[in-house]
């Protein structure tokens, strides 16, 4: 059993109920130490970071619990979970080299690191504790994956287009959630977060200024900022597990692709040091169905990724709809729709897959909001 909150350890104390099998999450056990006490032998009691002084901390270790301390010298707080895009922007004012974002990626790429056991450790950890959170903020949401690649500029017909198709998905009750990333996923996630059509076209004029994050990430991430602040005006920033079910935008990047900044326009970010759990966390829950926009190599591998579930599914299972956007993109300048149609043949993945011109076709397709 985890307990993530003051309030739910004060209840599980006054209940009487034993601690063996407890996991105490990024707590401050500051004052809790005759508390703990008095409940005697603590073996199997793990306790996961947070603040805990060094007599709180003898008292644990003497009676048996497994303590995980916190990590100074990282740049990331491994029990922490989901991000707000304030989190990893906060000093953006310093400019983008000295925000949390890009010093974790820094600590993460840093050659004398890469291999450190407990730097691995701690970077596990982080990813264990972003999946756990992901799960609790997703759970009973109809979430839409939306794939595509981070070169869409903010000022091109293409970057509208995918605006308009998240804000339609938000609208219809859908969890937009993309690889929260620059391009057509920023665009998506910004029309997701928006509540109106005007606010839509509002914040695309907003931004249209610096249309990419090349070459100077901090204009582009401040005007995006900005552009955010308007969209959610005065809003009190809700904690994620009670967000969650009026959410619209999630935004899952990774540090693996350093290079590419998260955007903004997300209710919650899931950031990610593995690219790989990023990936199949991102496509296994897009429960009602993943649209593919215009991309490179990093948006077929993610297309491919899908494809292969839907490939060896059983007769009879539901299968999410996998629908590619742009005829001419996905047959002729990187023809991906062919080998997926030859892949389907025969399968019941063939009832799944689509190909369609322009963004407005996708609606109908998707599976429908329960």
């Amino acid at each position: 059993m985890e307990i993530e909150t003051l309030e739910e350890l004060d209840d599980h104390l006054d209940s009487d109920g034993s601690l063996r099998g407890l996991r105490l999450q990024d707590l401050d056990l500051t004052t809790y130490g005759d508390r703990l006490a008095s409940h005697g032998d603590l073996t199997g009691l793990v306790v996961l970071g947070g603040v805990v002084p060094v007599a709180v901390a003898e008292l644990l270790l003497t009676r048996g619990a497994i303590l995980f301390p916190g990590v100074a010298d990282a740049p990331v707080d491994p029990w922490r979970g989901l991000y707000f895009p304030s989190d990893l922007y906060a000093d953006i004012e310093r400019g983008y080299p000295a925000t949390p974002d890009a010093l974790a990626y820094d600590w993460f790429v840093d050659a004398r690191l890469r291999t450190d056991a407990y730097c691995t450790l701690v970077r596990a950890i982080h990813d264990d504790s972003v999946t756990d959170e992901l799960d609790e903020f997703v759970q009973g949401r109809s979430v839409v994956g939306i794939m595509g690649g981070h070169a869409l500029q903010r000022d091109s017909h293409a970057y509208a287009g995918a605006a308009g198709l998240g804000h339609a998905l938000a609208q219809e009750g859908h969890l937009v959630a993309t690889g929260g990333g620059p391009g057509a996923m920023e665009a998506a996630n910004l029309g997701a977060l928006c509540r109106s059509a005007e606010a839509v076209q509002e914040a695309l004029g907003r931004i249209a200024g610096v249309p990419g994050f090349r070459p100077d990430v901090t204009s582009w991430a401040t005007t995006a900022l900005a552009a955010r602040e308007v969209v959610v005006g005065d809003e009190p920033q809700l904690p994620s597990e009670t967000l969650g079910p009026s959410a619209r935008s999630l935004g899952i990047p990774t540090w693996f692709y350093g290079h590419e900044p998260p955007n903004v326009f997300c209710d919650v970010i899931a950031k990610y040091f593995s690219n790989a759990i990023r990936e199949e966390g991102l496509l296994a829950r897009s429960n009602a169905g993943i649209v593919v926009l215009d991309g490179a190599a990093g948006t077929v591998q993610e297309i491919f990724q899908a494809v292969t579930p839907l490939y060896y599914a059983p007769e009879g299972s539901p299968l999410p709809p996998l629908v590619l956007v742009g005829r001419a993109h996905w047959t002729e300048t990187v023809p991906v729709w062919s080998a997926l149609q030859a892949l389907a043949a025969g399968r019941p993945m063939s009832e799944v897959i689509h190909l369609v011109d322009s963004v407005e076709e996708v609606l109908p397709l998707l599976a429908p909001h329960p």
